[in-house]
């Protein structure tokens, strides 16, 4: 009986010392988990966000780059961290909408394991061409495409990656069929459309806008409903016939799931803080990141969206036949 008591007792200060916990968060340094390797754009939007969110706190945080398995170690080691607040992890479409269909056993639930914060950012990503390619907007493009596409190839970062799968789910909309070329990374085939041996790519806005700029590849059309900031010129996918059409990447702030609800929310406002912030937003234009709507900032947004995302990709990864060790 002194047993049961004891038990009820510790239960009852640890219900009562919660919120007191959570009130008091943080009250020291915080990780910041980036599951990619430096210098890419999780990194980049990771180091600058955590910048406002070490200032609207006072307190230190610290990018941790935990790579492997495209991304998923990383997220690995916040969903079985502590759900004190002090390690949350950024998280994009591939390491937590695509994942969970590509590979055969995912060491998360993308769900289940984690509580959403925040969106950070959209990036759009961008259909080019060869700077020589016989089209000069999307509907010209897809006529072509679907006159030629037995002798047109298209190239990605290798298979499962990202733009493999926009460049996969916009050849379903477009109702073309072209040969796949793999490359090991996003870089070589990008190299490839600009010396004219393949003939389109779908890269990050990040990466292309340079290549753009100088006139080496041909801009299509943005692969998202919206247009992008980085590239108000060129009219989306949607806009140009493909109705609905929606293959931008994202960025979002992931705490383990269990994280105190009080502690959400403070992460949360600590990050929009940030995100408003006039510094901030030049700092995410320059490397193609689209700003958040007021609407799109609550963790409740957040865990609706990751769950419509998840779903979206479930059919054309599972039409694909594509699946990872």
């Amino acid at each position: 009986m002194q047993i049961i008591r004891a038990i009820a007792t510790v239960a009852t200060l640890s219900a009562a010392t919660a919120p007191a916990l959570a009130q008091d968060w943080p009250t020291h340094g915080m990780t910041f988990v980036v599951p990619f390797a430096a210098g890419g754009s999780s990194d980049a939007i990771a180091r600058i966000v955590a910048d406002g969110i070490s200032n609207n706190l006072q307190q230190p945080v610290v990018i941790e780059n935990v790579t492997g398995t495209g991304g998923l170690l990383g997220g690995r080691r916040v969903a079985k961290a502590a759900p004190d607040g002090y390690q949350f992890v950024i998280g994009n479409v591939g390491t937590f909408a695509q994942s969970p269909w590509l590979y055969k056993t995912s060491p998360y639930d993308p769900v289940a394991d984690f509580a959403p914060v925040a969106l950070l950012t959209d990036e759009s990503l961008v259909l080019v061409a060869r700077k020589d390619f016989p089209a000069d907007n999307l509907q010209q493009f897809i006529a072509y495409a679907k006159a030629n596409q037995e002798k047109m190839h298209y190239a990605s970062s290798g298979v499962g990656g990202s733009n493999h799968l926009a460049c996969m789910l916009f050849n379903i909309a477009a109702g073309i069929e072209v040969t796949h070329v793999p490359y090991r990374n996003v870089v070589q085939g990008m190299q490839d459309v600009m010396a004219g041996r393949v003939d389109y790519d779908c890269l990050s806005l990040p990466l292309a806008l340079p290549q753009i700029a100088a006139k080496a590849i041909k801009p299509i059309a943005i692969l998202s409903k919206e247009r992008s900031a980085s590239l108000p010129d060129l009219p989306s996918a949607h806009e140009q016939g493909l109705t609905d059409f929606d293959a931008a990447s994202w960025y979002a702030l992931f705490l383990p799931a269990g994280t105190p609800p009080a502690i959400v929310q403070k992460l949360n406002r600590a990050t929009m803080a940030a995100l408003d912030t006039p510094a901030v937003q030049q700092r995410l234009k320059q490397i193609g990141g689209d700003a958040i709507a007021p609407e799109r900032r609550s963790p409740e947004y957040l865990a609706k969206f990751l769950a419509s995302q998840v779903k979206k990709w479930e059919a054309p990864i599972k039409a694909s036949g594509i699946q990872l060790e």
